[in-house]
């Protein structure tokens, strides 16, 4: 697994992509578009760009801690 490079969700931009996410969780940037290709994921389509909102983020990330799963 890698290592995610960000200390504090404060450090993340407003709105996070592929890239991001990836790097955040630990993940491959493929395991990232799938993520973000879930229906429980709070994934926004700007055009043709997938991003997510990052306060939406933190509570997804927080739900997947405790177990829990957003709908």
């Amino acid at each position: 697994m890698k290592q995610s490079q960000d200390k504090s969700y404060d450090d993340l931009p407003l709105f996070l992509n592929a890239e991001t996410v990836a790097k955040v969780l630990g993940v491959s940037i493929s395991s990232a578009y799938e993520l973000m290709h879930e229906p429980n994921f709070p994934t926004l389509k700007v055009g043709s760009r997938m991003v997510v909102p990052k306060e939406q983020f933190i509570e997804w990330a927080s739900a997947q801690a405790e177990g829990g799963d957003l709908k």
